[in-house]
This record gives C-alpha cells, structure tokens and sequence, in this order.
C-alpha cells in the first residue's frame, strides 16, 4: 500500500482570526499515521485568509478522515473541504 498526499482548505469564521494562532492548533492536531507536509496561507477577500494544509496520509480507505474530523474541531475554522489526493511516487 502507498501513501498519498491530500489538499485540505480550512476556511475561516471571520477576518479576524489568529492565523498564527490556528497554524498551531493544526500542527498539534495532526495524527500520529499523518504526515503534515505544508500550511500556506489562500488570501481570499476582506481581510479572509484561508488555510491551505498538505498531509501524507496511507492510501487506504478513509485515509484522511482523521485528519479531517481532527481539523474540523479547530478554533475558529468555520469549514474543512479536501480539494485534492494524489498519489505519491
């Protein structure tokens, strides 16, 4: 079994949250079989920046469930969406 790489975008609930901060909180909440490999920071409109995360997770069924259910109970983070999984090789 190989391991993939997931593109999750956290959203925030207003322009005037800690993106320091919740940067924090996701780097803690990752799971121990997770790999997090990137946070940028999406500016999207008024002061809203969106959180772009990259983790390595097994190729297996419900991979990223985890990570999406850890991230979800963040601070601040009004929604999680996963945008992309690839294969790594």
């Amino acid at each position: 079994m190989g391991e993939v790489v997931a593109t999750i975008k956290l959203m925030p609930e207003s322009p005037e949250m800690d993106v320091a901060k919740v940067k924090e909180a996701i780097k803690s909440s990752i799971p121990e079989n997770t790999e997090l490999h990137s946070i940028e920071e999406d500016p999207i409109a008024f002061g809203l920046v969106a959180l772009i995360v990259m983790v390595i997770v097994d190729d297996a069924e419900g991979g990223t469930e985890q990570v999406e259910e850890n991230l979800s109970k963040i601070e601040d983070v009004a929604s999680i969406e996963v945008v992309d999984v690839r294969r790594l090789m």
